[in-house]
């Protein structure tokens, strides 16, 4: 089975690039590839400019000038914080363990052995440890999976000015989009082995290069939908092509992808069902209709509808973006 597909991606120096996708789209085995904890069976992976690893050389992890830090951190629990950080340094750098400790906000925890730490602040130790060699690139998977989601929060923050102070080539896996738009300077979408697209937080949010991508950056909904003459045929009725934002793709097959606040009802005895209203907390509801056992649609409301009364969902225009189905 071929895990990846195509894969070209630069990583630029100084920067945080985000591997974004779903459980089993290949994020993690292009990182383990540039780790070396997998042999590259095609291709090359180069750190500037020169052949790290191809199909005829593969050093090990050890061997290459990387720094690792996984989900659970991977502290070695018989050594105390700071003989963790001096595991990877030279006896002559073990003055800079305490500088290391400080910049990770753990001074004076130093003599602590792991059991004895949050998991917020194991992470911050495992940084440290990967950090003080000065490797040429940090790779880090899912460094914040393991950690409660406020605190998760607030130590990406502090993990992003700690990589951007440091200049650190970063690059990390994450299957939350909120997560790469928060630490990421650029993010590679991942789907099925190959990079869907690559650019800036902005550039996928504002111009995304397919519904899914679109979906996972802005909250939106995708939608099926087939061209018939001026109008689309969704399973929620037809909408008309003025819908969509620009010119409809020259495609029979369709993806769209529709904001829950760009919906609008329209009471109709032949249209949906509600099937169920959620109050949002600030004057407005979320809708769902459709019919039991088929596909649902999400709008925002102003007003609460009973569930069981039928509308016809009507896209305000302009509001939709289109893709061609892959």
């Amino acid at each position: 089975m071929q895990a990846l597909r195509d894969i070209s991606l630069v990583a630029p120096a100084g920067e945080i690039t985000c591997l974004l996708g779903s459980s089993g789209c290949g994020k993690s085995t292009l990182l383990s590839l540039a780790a070396g904890l997998l042999p590259v069976q095609q291709g090359a992976i180069l750190l500037g400019g020169e052949v790290l690893a191809d199909e005829t050389r593969a050093p090990p992890p050890e061997k290459r000038p990387v720094g690792l830090v996984f989900q659970e951190g991977a502290l070695f629990p018989h050594m105390t914080l700071a003989r963790n950080i001096a595991f990877g340094l030279p006896k002559a750098r073990h003055g800079e363990i305490a500088g290391w400790l400080d910049q990770v906000g753990l001074a004076g925890l130093g003599s602590r052995y792991p059991h004895e730490l949050s998991g917020g602040q194991q992470q911050r130790a495992a940084l440290a440890r990967a950090m003080a060699p000065g490797p040429a690139v940090l790779l880090m998977d899912e460094p914040f999976a393991s950690v409660d989601i406020v605190l998760r929060r607030s130590l990406r923050r502090d993990c992003r000015m700690l990589l951007k102070e440091r200049g650190a080539t970063t690059i990390l896996v994450t299957h939350d989009p909120g997560e790469a738009l928060d630490i990421g300077d650029r993010i590679a979408v991942m789907e099925a082995g190959r990079i869907v697209q690559f650019g800036s937080p902005e550039e996928l949010h504002e111009a995304p290069a397919a519904a899914s991508v679109g979906a996972m950056f802005s909250g939106a909904q995708v939608v099926p939908a087939e061209r018939r003459g001026e109008a689309l045929a969704t399973p929620f009725g037809d909408w008309p092509a003025a819908c969509v934002i620009g010119p409809v793709p020259d495609a029979a097959r369709l993806e769209l992808l529709v904001h829950a606040r760009a919906l609008d009802l329209v009471p109709d005895a032949a249209g949906l069902p509600v099937r169920d209203v959620h109050g949002l907390g600030d004057g407005r509801v979320r809708v769902l209709l459709g019919e039991k056992g088929g596909r649902d649609l999400a709008i925002e409301a102003g007003e609460a509808p009973s569930p069981g009364e039928r509308f016809r969902v009507v896209p305000q225009t302009g509001s939709v973006r289109a893709f061609a189905a892959g």
